[in-house]
């Protein structure tokens, strides 16, 4: 029963999931907040445009 435990104790293979988990949440986070920023900045870029070819017509 001892022996059952210390191979439990040295397994390290589901504490490794959970950082690879972890790090894929990360790299998630990371790439819909820059997808959110760049979403922004195109959007007032696309206005600024739309502006300028509007105020052109006139």
């Amino acid at each position: 029963m001892a022996n059952i435990f210390a191979r439990f104790a040295k397994d390290e293979s589901g504490a490794t999931a959970i950082e690879y988990g972890l790090i894929a949440a990360l790299i998630a986070v990371v790439i819909i907040g820059g997808a959110g920023l760049v979403g922004k900045s195109l959007n007032n870029k696309f206005t600024d445009i739309s502006t300028a070819v509007d105020g052109a017509g006139k």
